[in-house]
């Protein structure tokens, strides 16, 4: 709508204005759950302010407003909702409001500290093994050099009202585990200590063993306890010359697509390379995905001269795969900048085609 105030144009529009264009909810506890604040609006204009849509910085807020036209003079509301379950801490959002008001978008902030609450027994130590907690079932030494022995530890609780004695067994020679003390007084919180020897496996990139829990001489046959560790080979001794001269490990391609083949047949897959370093290559390790992926380990421990080539080859089974099909092999070598090489072969298998 235009109207003409001594001889100017003027053209009605709706205006909008907030009470305020931030709030702190201030310090509260994560137990004291979802907060809300509003934040009034005021329609200054002369026609009616729609706001059309809010958009939350993030799914912990949650926004709620005036559906209907605001009239001019008029007010109405927006509704900032903040859930603070599992996200202790300092927080601070927005919420971006469209409305067919001039500017288009206004920006509200929220912002906070959520006092983390008590975790319960069960949230801290989340694997039972009888009347023992442990923190996890999964003790991850991530990476180890093969030069070391690295040591980790995790904390075990027993809920019991009777001592509890831990013991592991089927435990690889790599690996060391205990608890301390080896017997918990009920409600007494201990240690698992675990060491990785590298130098007794004879392994490369990520390994997993499953070991098996005793509590008080009792074994379970249902549970595991995993302990996995990912060994790399050690370069950081190596001087800038001895980089400079390192072994450059180069496949010709990483990817070999087999196309369509029938299941239940075997497959020979040949992935050629090159030794482009300036010392000898030599391949540590290679290890299939699956057990459907042989690799034919005559390339490993060989020392491959520089400019020298060779090929890491497999046989893919088929077996019962259906339809598209990826599987990988990972070669490790003595290559400063590229130790860990993926090798990927792809099929599209039909069963069908087997059966005739």
């Amino acid at each position: 709508m235009i109207f003409i105030f001594g001889g100017v144009m003027i053209m009605a529009q709706p205006a909008m204005k907030v009470s305020s264009s931030e709030h702190d909810f201030g310090k509260f506890k994560e137990e004291s759950g979802r907060q809300k604040y509003d934040f009034v609006v005021l329609n200054t204009g002369d026609q009616p302010l729609v706001i059309q849509n809010i958009v939350a910085s993030c799914g912990c807020t949650t926004p709620e407003w005036t559906k209907s036209p605001i009239a001019p003079k008029g007010s109405g509301v927006v509704t900032a909702i903040y859930d603070p379950a599992n996200r202790p801490g300092p927080f601070n959002k927005t919420l971006s409001v469209y409305t067919n008001s001039k500017p288009q978008v206004t920006v509200l902030v929220i912002k906070g500290e959520v006092i983390p609450r008590e975790k319960t027994v069960e949230e801290l130590f989340t694997f039972p093994v009888g009347p023992v907690r442990f923190e996890s079932n999964h003790l991850a030494f991530t990476n180890v050099k093969k030069n070391e022995k690295k040591i980790r530890v995790m904390q075990v609780l027993n809920t019991s009202t009777e001592p509890a004695t831990i013991e592991f067994d089927n435990v690889p020679a790599h690996l060391t585990l205990k608890a301390n003390p080896a017997t918990l007084k009920p409600g007494q919180k201990g240690i698992i200590e675990g060491t990785f020897d590298a130098n007794k496996n004879d392994s490369w990139g990520n390994v997993t063993n499953m070991v098996r829990i005793k509590i008080n001489g009792e074994l379970d046959q249902k549970v595991y306890y995993a302990v996995s560790a990912n060994l790399v080979e050690d370069f950081s001794g190596l001087s800038k010359e001895e980089l400079a001269n390192a072994p450059v490990f180069k496949p010709e391609k990483t990817t070999t697509d087999l196309g369509k083949i029938p299941g239940s047949t075997a497959n020979d897959v040949e992935f050629k390379f090159t030794n482009e370093g300036k010392s000898d290559l030599v391949i540590r390790y290679i290890r299939a995905t699956c057990g459907c992926t042989a690799v034919q380990q005559g390339v490993q421990g060989q020392g491959i001269k520089p400019g020298g080539s060779s090929s890491i080859k497999a046989v893919f089974n088929s077996g019962s795969y259906k339809g598209k099909v990826t599987k990988a092999i990972y070669v490790y070598t003595n290559d400063p900048k590229n130790s860990e090489v993926v090798l990927m072969l792809t099929a599209d298998v039909n069963q069908d085609a087997a059966k005739k």
